[in-house]
Parts: C-alpha cells; sequence; structure tokens
C-alpha cells in the first residue's frame, strides 16, 4: 500500500509505523486512520515482523484529531470510520474503531515522543508499552473542547493509573509532563530526547531476538482477555494455555538454547 499520512519500515524484526504529518504535529485525521489500521495488518501478516513501534514524526506524537476536521462536524453528527473487525475471532470490545490494537498479535511499543493529546492519547494508551521522551506532554484535551471521554479512554485510564488520576486528568485536561506521566504510571519508562528512537529500538529489538514470538502473543491475548475475566477464569485460560505451550516448536527451542549456551532461534510456532 501506498501512504500519505505515515511511514512504514521494517528492520531487524521491527516494524516501525511513524505519524507523519510534522507540520500539524501529527494531528490526526480519517487518512492517517486508515493507513494505520493497514499498517497495523501488513505487521500482523509479515512473518518477519516480531515487534511494532509506533511513533511520531517532528516534534509530535499525535496532537489529537486534525481541528479543521472538528470544525466540519455540525449537531447530532460525529465523525466516525467504518471499520470491519481486525480479528474476526476477537471479542466485540476489540473490534470498535479505535479499540482494534489489542487484537494485533503482536506487541505494540508506543514511542512517544513529543505532544500526545486527545485521540492521539487514546491510541498511545491502546499500545502494550509506552515509553516518552523527557519533553513529551500529554493532555486529554476532550473537557477544553465540549467534548467526553472519548473511544473507551474511560475504561483504559482507570485500569493505567487508577480512578482519581484518571478524573483529574480527564476532568482537568490539564498537560502532564513526561516526569509526572511516569510517576503515575501512564507510562513504562522517560528516556532523555536525545537518543530517545535508538533506546526504543534497542528494547524493541530485543524483543524481537531474544524471546519467543509465540509467548508474545498468547501472553498479550492473554493480559487483554483477562480485564474481562475473574481470577478463576485467568487461571483457567492460562492453565490451557500452558498446555499447548509445552507442545510448541518455541519451547522446545527455549529450554535447548538454554541447555546449550546459545542464542534463541525461535520460530513463534
Amino acid at each position: 500500500m501506498s501512504y500519505q499520512d505515515i511511514l512504514y519500515q521494517v528492520e531487524d524484526g521491527v516494524a516501525v509505523v511513524t505519524l507523519n504529518r510534522p507540520d500539524r504535529l501529527n494531528a490526526w485525521t480519517g487518512q492517517m486512520h486508515v493507513e494505520v489500521r493497514a499498517a497495523m495488518r501488513a505487521a500482523s501478516d509479515d512473518p518477519a515482523v516480531r515487534v511494532i513501534v509506533l511513533t511520531g514524526a517532528g516534534r509530535g506524537f499525535c496532537a489529537g484529531a486534525d481541528m479543521n476536521a472538528l470544525q466540519g462536524i455540525g449537531a447530532g453528527t460525529r465523525a466516525a470510520v467504518a471499520d470491519g473487525p481486525f480479528d474476526p475471532e476477537a471479542r466485540e470490545d476489540f473490534s470498535k474503531t479505535y479499540s482494534y490494537f489489542p487484537s494485533v498479535p503482536k506487541p505494540i511499543i508506543g514511542a512517544i515522543n513529543g505532544a500526545c493529546a486527545g485521540l492521539g492519547m487514546v491510541m498511545a494508551l491502546y499500545t502494550d508499552i509506552r515509553f516518552a521522551a523527557d519533553t513529551a506532554v500529554f493532555t486529554t484535551a476532550f473537557s477544553r473542547r465540549g467534548l467526553i471521554a472519548e473511544h473507551g479512554i474511560s475504561w483504559l485510564l482507570p485500569r493505567l493509573v487508577g480512578i482519581a488520576h484518571a478524573a483529574d486528568l480527564l476532568f482537568s485536561a490539564r498537560r502532564v509532563t513526561a516526569a509526572e506521566a511516569e510517576r503515575i504510571g501512564l507510562v513504562n519508562r522517560v528516556i532523555p530526547a536525545e537518543g530517545f528512537m535508538g533506546e526504543v529500538m534497542a528494547y524493541a529489538r530485543m524483543l524481537a531476538t531474544e524471546v519467543s514470538p509465540r509467548s508474545m502473543r498468547v501472553m498479550k491475548a492473554e493480559i487483554w482477555g483477562a480485564q474481562f475475566q475473574g481470577l478463576g477464569d485467568a487461571i483457567e485460560t492460562a492453565n490451557g494455555d500452558m498446555q499447548d505451550s509445552f507442545t510448541s516448536a518455541d519451547f522446545k527451542e527455549g529450554v535447548a538454547h538454554y541447555v546449550e549456551k546459545r542464542a534463541p532461534a525461535f520460530t513463534g510456532t
């Protein structure tokens, strides 16, 4: 596919999806939505890809929905993109317009290099792991646009930072520094802006080369699925997954490379 609003490249088992409207701080458009989804599809289907990184070009990650598009929304209408389910076998919760990242069968790392606001913040929260440059700034933005907690952020945010912090960030839409984002659990780690992508890519390549793709795929499904389960159901799911793991090629390789004291050669099967 030819891309207009994003960049897509694959290297060393890592697919990098870059939002590419730097002059608008990568403000989100319908075209960008279509292209990001297509890139996630390409990365999911490519056996050479084991990890996906989502980031932004220039100074921003994503400044939210493009304001020109928002101005065109009239009373009683809303901006929407019609999508079928990314994975027809995924639960319906992961088949909404912006909630399909959990059904992508590979880990998605959010590399938040700058401003992250509104819909951009929603997309960042759907990634599995989030790293932020020390210059990154976050805001939910919705309350300052007369909007509400959109696209599942009312479900995502309390699970990451707790109800009180989520209420603060949503009600006030205040600017949150990278340091505060790390302190409250919004991001996993803050990295100096100089060398930011190098460190993110080093982590992504580690996942791509040192751990089982099958393990990551199954564990991602377990983590997101467990959000809808009780403890007992999560244990039963894990017990079934463990039995399947014992017959996998990656389990055999996981034992063999450890015993033989060599680098792993996982196949993802």
